[in-house]
């Protein structure tokens, strides 16, 4: 099954060996806990915390009972009634790369903010490892928002969603069923389900879905024969040939290079399950984008981003009040981690007029 969904090995981290356009799819202060609060070990991260800002490890967790593991960031000189942030992504990270460095970013700001891991992923719970879900990765959103809600430090109708690359989909997701939330950002936006339906550029014909399907419910059936579950075998390359396409090339510069690397990531040093894209070709994320207004969304991408055009379309689809950022030269992935190009003063102006 080697021609088996890159949409969800790679294309969850944002690429298909094949060409984008192409029709085929080859596939530390003190904190009152909500509920345990664990020692941090001495785990790497791939950003450096700020003087300016403590971090606690926390536990929650969501409405199927699955425990996440979380970082709390807390501006040292915050004091009580925080507004707060969730965040989470990009699709296959964990809370050591992006969403942590974000956190950090946003905490010096004087935010509360919560950075985790989602199901199934990371030192989050859940089994089988490695396996991703529109409506349990929505989930964990809102457990965030339990999470931080239930802060004695933190003001429970002042709280916030930011979505990194595929979990910027989720976000999105969340914020529309979930009425806590006072305001959504993203950032590199992936919409997971669409990506994994219909292909990059929605390239995917009726045909190749139905092959897709068909593949995957063989897969299945040699899962329950073996008992276990297969991982996909399209991952990013242990060492780059130098013809993949150039968005593979920068993936790979920031999961596979001492940049973002991190042992925890599936990007990094892993693979999704072969089967993860099942739910997501029948459960499109954004039915319901609209619903978040009121409620402000703000979508960031880069000008150079070959994911750039999902934050287009969101865009378009979402209700007032809402904004775009396109921000000039960059790539999907410089919005992961390039302090000096994320838009790190707006997002704190963003926050900072719709939590008050």
């Amino acid at each position: 099954m080697k021609n088996l969904i890159v949409i969800l090995a790679l294309a969850t981290l944002g690429m298909s060996y094949g060409q984008e356009k192409s029709s085929q799819i080859i596939l530390e202060t003190t904190m009152e806990p909500a509920t345990s609060a664990v020692a941090e070990p001495s785990a790497k991260y791939t950003f450096q915390l700020s003087d300016k800002v403590a971090r606690k490890k926390v536990t929650f967790k969501n409405r199927y009972g699955i425990e996440l593991t979380g970082d709390l960031y807390l501006p040292k000189d915050g004091g009580n009634n925080l507004s707060a942030i969730a965040i989470s992504g990009p699709f296959g990270a964990v809370k050591e790369q992006s969403s942590g460095l974000y956190a950090n970013q946003m905490a010096e700001r004087g935010f509360a903010v919560l950075a985790f891991d989602p199901s199934y992923t990371g030192e989050s719970g859940g089994e089988p490892r490695n396996v991703a879900s529109p409506d349990i990765n929505t989930e964990d959103f809102s457990a965030a928002v339990d999470f931080l809600g239930i802060q004695e430090n933190i003001d429970r109708n002042r709280i916030g969603i930011i979505g990194i690359c595929g979990f910027a989909g989720f976000a999105l997701n969340a914020t529309a069923v979930d009425k806590r939330v006072k305001a959504v950002a993203t950032t590199s936006m992936y919409d997971m389900s669409r990506v994994n339906a219909n292909g990059y550029f929605d390239a995917t014909t009726p045909e190749q879905r139905t092959q897709l399907l068909e593949q995957m419910g063989e897969q299945r059936w040699k899962d329950a024969e073996n008992g276990t579950f297969a991982p996909s075998s399209n991952n990013l390359p242990e060492k780059l040939q130098g013809n993949e396409p150039q968005f593979v090339k920068e993936y790979f510069d920031y999961y596979k290079t001492p940049r973002g690397f991190h042992p925890n990531s599936l990007n990094s040093n892993g693979a999704w399950t072969a089967t993860t894209p099942l739910p997501f070709m029948n459960m499109p994320l954004l039915t319901y984008i609209n619903e978040i207004s009121p409620r402000p969304v703000f979508l960031i991408a880069g000008e150079n981003a070959h994911s750039r055009y999902f934050s287009e379309d969101a865009f378009k689809a979402a209700a007032e009040p809402k904004e775009l950022m396109i921000i000039p030269d960059a790539v999907h992935v410089d919005l992961y981690d390039k302090i000096e190009v994320i838009p790190f003063d707006k997002l704190e102006k963003f926050f900072k007029e719709h939590l008050k």
